[in-house]
């Protein structure tokens, strides 16, 4: 009986978590395309694996002023997609880490690849995909394989 009880409660844990992870991919969608309407939008990301993760958007002009700023912060499904102020009507090309004394090192991190993103991306490279922690697992597998050969 208590096997039953416990089951039930991990099953609606996992359902409430795929709920609220729902409601929080729908706002950044929203807000996406909030950017999206006002032109180009550069991302940046810093995933967090134990700590808060931070990604970061900027709806730029083709020149690459910024419009509007935005960012989503945290540890949980809770974390919601805010406003960035202070960086309206600068060059995404020119924003340096000296210039982010008033970010947190995560904050940071995720500007700066937003900036590598943007500016790969306009020169008419391509943004090379992180592998998962499952494929990079595989991968060291494969290699300690060929390695015995």
């Amino acid at each position: 009986m208590q096997m039953i009880i416990i089951m039930i409660f991990i099953a609606g844990a996992f359902l409430v978590q795929m709920g609220l992870g729902f409601l929080q991919i729908k706002h950044f969608s929203k807000s996406y395309a909030e950017l999206r309407r006002m032109g180009k939008v550069a991302i940046g990301k810093k995933p967090g694996k134990v700590r808060a993760g931070t990604i970061v958007l900027f709806a730029v002009t083709n020149s690459g002023k910024i419009l509007k700023a935005k960012k989503m912060q945290g540890v949980t499904v809770m974390a919601k997609v805010r406003d960035l102020p202070g960086f309206e009507d600068k060059n995404i090309k020119t924003i340096r880490e000296e210039d982010l004394g008033h970010c947190n090192k995560l904050l940071k991190s995720a500007i700066l690849d937003a900036v590598h993103n943007y500016k790969v991306i306009m020169s008419g490279g391509e943004i090379p995909e992180k592998n998962s922690p499952f494929k990079r697992m595989m991968l060291q597998a494969e290699r300690v394989v060929s390695f015995k050969k």
